[in-house]
């Protein structure tokens, strides 16, 4: 299978030139909102802390996440044919499926974080000193490339006869299956066994993590005391409530004539939306990551 087509985003060819704006926009906005805050961290000491550093990489995540599909989206959205290589699709599946796994441990490792510094503030240093932090992180971009190089290796050793025709705007994984006309059952065993252990096995771990921040606060006396705990993780349980809401749509959706317009929302949502509110969702909610913005990015303070 040399190339493949692929369906596009929309049935109405006038429809494409608009969109094609809309999407430049957001992807220029998960570059540009992204791209400072992990200078910002990288260079602001007073932000070289665990937090700012798993933001630094949920923030290269992000744009890792969002590269991997909508420059190729733009490129078709301006074409009749819209096409892509086969060596380009098994890339594109690389990398946005390693990138997605990684944020999601990404903002699992967050939480534990946040559980250390609410739950154990005495012992937050020696639990979340620099090499555990670092080992954290590049066990998150470790699982996630694993995860996505098997699937792939799995995905090679399928035949395809075609119709080379994915029902999609980019190439995932089930689109790339039904093209298949070989058996999948490998394939799909694999996937349902990593979204068991890799979906709602970090899910549970998230909310015992907040099980365990909400009873500590509780505990407070002080109201300001109480918000002052809240307040250093809400960006946090906001990224991951807007994160997990759009996998469990995609899972509890019903069966029907439009399953494949939903899809497609769905994909835009953890593709381009996501990407783009996790950025302002960290600088906007966050003091020290504005002060940093403004010290390094000086025409940010006039805005």
């Amino acid at each position: 299978m040399m190339n493949v087509t692929i369906l596009g985003l929309f049935d109405h060819p006038h429809h494409q030139e608009l969109f094609f704006g809309l999407f430049l926009c957001l992807y220029t906005a998960v570059v540009m909102g992204n791209f400072p805050i992990i200078v910002a961290i990288v260079i602001h000491p007073p932000l070289h802390i665990p937090m700012y550093f798993f933001i630094a990489n949920l923030a290269l995540v992000d744009i890792l996440c969002t590269s991997s599909v909508v420059p190729k989206i733009l490129e078709n959205l301006l074409q009749e044919k819209k096409t892509i290589s086969f060596g380009g699709c098994i890339t594109q599946l690389f990398v946005l499926t390693s990138s997605l796994v990684t944020e999601l441990l990404m903002l699992t490792v967050m939480s534990y974080d946040r559980y250390v510094a609410i739950c154990h503030p005495l012992h937050y240093v020696k639990l979340m000193r620099k090499e555990i932090c670092i080992r954290l992180a590049v066990s998150a971009w470790a699982v996630g490339t694993i995860n996505s190089f098997v699937h792939i290796l799995l995905v090679l050793h399928l035949d395809f006869c075609g119709p080379n025709l994915i029902q999609h705007f980019f190439c995932e994984f089930p689109a790339i299956l039904a093209l298949s006309c070989s058996s999948t059952y490998v394939n799909e065993i694999m996937m349902f066994m990593a979204d068991i252990l890799l979906v709602m096995g970090n899910f549970l771990l998230t909310i015992v993590s907040y099980s365990f921040i909400v009873f500590t606060i509780l505990k407070i006396q002080s109201s300001k005391g109480k918000q002052r705990a809240f307040s250093t993780c809400s960006s946090h349980l906001l990224v991951v409530t807007l994160y997990y809401s759009t996998i469990f749509y995609t899972y509890i959706q019903p069966t029907s004539s439009n399953s494949l317009d939903k899809n497609k929302n769905v994909a835009i949502m953890y593709t381009l939306v996501t990407p783009t509110l996790n950025p302002v969702i960290y600088s906007l909610r966050n003091k020290e990551v504005k002060v940093a913005m403004k010290r390094i990015f000086p025409f940010t303070s006039k805005s």
